[in-house]
């Protein structure tokens, strides 16, 4: 994972969202903002791979509280904007206390009351000396170390592997979101493994026309179903490669279909035109809520699968000169 610049923001994939069956507990979280007589503490949820509001608070001389009821344990953030995500605190349904001093700058406040906060804060100094075997085997126990693995450790592994390192976590886990989603994800990859079947689904393109992807197999020898975003540097990095394939490949059965992850119509079009994308395009402009990305698995972008005229997935995350190499092998006889 360190070797890639996972884009995210980190929903997980849109058909993981339902799976948190983690009960609401109340919430004793409480803080203290020095030279604040009145402003707005909004509270977001890690969510799909985005944090998502869930409550806010008023701020009164300095001092706010919150009453609701939330899935904990879990990662949320504290900010003074609505889509601020300044503070990232583990909480739990112990009192929490946040202080902030007079720069009224929630990245530098300080959290007492949480454990789990403690663990977070350790782990993230310590994270790039850590494998993943190694921290859970800390403490199997730890929503942290859950979180860790969803979050950071299982963009490398393979579908058996995340399994593997699943089952080193306690029991106790197996109803919290990030346990949930892993076994979910493990499941949606081994199902578009190559040599699988594609899955069909339907996204809307520029014009505004529901498509079909099986609708674009049998038209020519491949497809390759790319995933991408015209805020994803790596994706922008990647796309001269297609465009190169595609223009060497395209009138001996190569196709392209993109799927793009942008959230504004406007940018998801003009990234279409300045990197000349001239193949099909389609987009539910739902950024990581997007639902073919969570249909195949899609943990980052770019990503892609190469798919043949009878929709069996030939192969998958093929780009640079790979790409080029594969397609010679399969399409120059």
């Amino acid at each position: 994972m360190l070797t890639k610049l996972i884009l995210s923001i980190g929903i997980l994939l849109g058909a993981f969202a339902g799976a948190n069956a983690q009960d609401n507990r109340p919430l004793q979280l409480s803080g203290s903002i020095k030279g604040l007589k009145q402003g707005t503490v909004y509270l977001q949820r890690y969510d799909n791979k985005v944090f998502k509001l869930v409550d806010s608070t008023q701020v009164v001389n300095g001092k706010f509280s919150f009453k609701t009821s939330v899935p904990l344990p879990e990662l949320y953030s504290l900010s003074l904007q609505p889509s601020g995500t300044d503070l990232q605190v583990f909480l739990d349904d112990q009192p929490t206390k946040i202080t902030v001093g007079k720069d009224q700058d929630f990245r530098k406040a300080t959290v007492s009351g949480s454990k789990w906060q403690t663990q977070f804060d350790g782990y993230k100094k310590r994270a790039s000396e850590l494998t993943a075997v190694e921290f859970i085997k800390e403490d199997p126990k730890s929503i942290v170390a859950a979180f860790a693995l969803f979050r950071n450790y299982s963009y490398d592994l393979s579908p058996q592997e995340i399994r593997e390192h699943v089952a080193l976590l306690d029991p106790s886990l197996s109803n919290t979101q990030y346990v949930q989603i892993l076994n979910d994800l493990a499941t949606k990859q081994e199902a578009v493994l190559p040599g699988n079947k594609a899955i069909d689904f339907v996204s809307t393109d520029p014009e505004g026309n529901q498509v079909r992807f099986f609708d674009h197999l049998g038209k020519g020898n491949y497809v390759l179903l790319d995933f991408w975003a015209g805020w994803c540097p790596p994706c922008r990095a990647e796309n001269p490669n297609i465009v190169k394939a595609y223009q060497q490949y395209k009138d001996k059965g190569f196709d392209v279909f993109g799927v793009s992850l942008d959230r504004t119509k406007s940018s998801w079009l003009k990234a279409i035109e300045d990197d000349q994308l001239d193949w099909t395009h389609v987009s539910d402009l739902a950024f990581w809520d997007t639902e073919a990305p969570a249909l195949y698995g899609v943990r980052f972008i770019p990503s892609n699968l190469l798919i043949d005229s009878d929709g069996i997935i030939v192969a998958r995350n093929v780009t640079g000169e790979a790409l080029h190499t594969l397609l010679a092998e399969l399409l120059d006889k």
